[in-house]
């Protein structure tokens, strides 16, 4: 028997196999360049303190949110995938919530849609509640009448649907170059969570901020933000908890990081 045999198979996340290449999920660092719309809102403070778990809490500024919208392109390390549009693409809408732990401001993202399942499964490892969706935005185009530019004037639009039923929609009128916004510079917290499967056995949320380098921003521009969460109550009664009761400015932009891995809080 070789020491291969003895070991069985390996990997960073399953499937397992005996070279370890099988993996769904590569190991970090992944690399992410992206087109972004965000819409600065605010939920009742009431309502966003019960998403803040243990250890978190609602800082100087309870109640600010934030709605996302990203087409993201990724690669591993070795940037192999960038080589099959298919697997490095994806889209993906979330709600940011503002927080600090121990005094550090922070995002907490209570919900995330992805629409491929490469980035569901790493966002689970990651503690990021990811969920499957259909995710659409405008794209900015430079040449042409087929799209916005970015530009005093350009309109922007995103819409995100569940099983059919619309959950959010989204759109930013620009105005003028901006700095980037504030929930987009923070680091953001989860909680790693994986059920009992055991009989038994106990399980509980393990808080961690994600690590990030070589974060880039391209050029911001900000103007009068739109949002509206058309929501289906019995889809998640929870998700209407989060729904905006004033909306502040819209940014678009392109922006780009480095993921690293996580960091456990105490």
């Amino acid at each position: 028997m070789t020491v291969a045999q003895q070991t069985g198979p390996v990997g960073y996340s399953l499937p397992l196999s005996p070279s370890g290449t099988s993996s769904m999920i590569t190991p970090p660092p992944w690399h992410f360049s992206g087109e972004v719309m965000m819409v600065d809102y605010r939920v009742d403070p009431a309502a966003a303190v019960r998403f803040l778990p243990p250890g978190l809490e609602p800082g100087p500024d309870p109640g600010s949110a934030a709605a996302v919208f990203a087409e993201w392109q990724w690669c591993s390390g070795s940037g192999e995938e960038l080589a099959d549009p298919a697997r490095c693409r994806f889209a993906e809408f979330l709600v940011l919530l503002s927080c600090e732990h121990r005094g550090e401001p922070m995002a907490r993202c209570p919900y995330a849609w992805v629409d491929q399942a490469v980035p569901l499964v790493r966002g689970w490892i990651q503690g990021m509640p990811k969920q499957h969706g259909a995710i659409h935005q405008t794209r900015p185009v430079s040449v042409g009448r087929a799209g916005p530019r970015r530009a005093a004037g350009g309109h922007f639009a995103g819409t995100l649907s569940v099983h059919g039923r619309t959950l959010a929609t989204a759109a930013v009128t620009l105005s003028g170059p901006s700095r980037p916004p504030g929930l987009h510079t923070v680091p953001l917290v989860h909680s790693r969570f994986f059920p009992s499967w055991i009989p038994g056995e106990e399980t509980s949320p393990d808080l961690v901020a994600s690590r990030v380098t070589d974060v880039e921003f391209g050029e911001v521009w900000t103007g009068r933000g739109e949002l509206s969460f058309p929501l289906d109550p019995v889809h998640d009664p929870d998700l209407a908890l989060l729904a905006p009761i004033e909306i502040g400015s819209g940014y678009i932009f392109s922006y780009a990081e480095t993921l690293h891995g996580g960091r456990r809080l105490g």
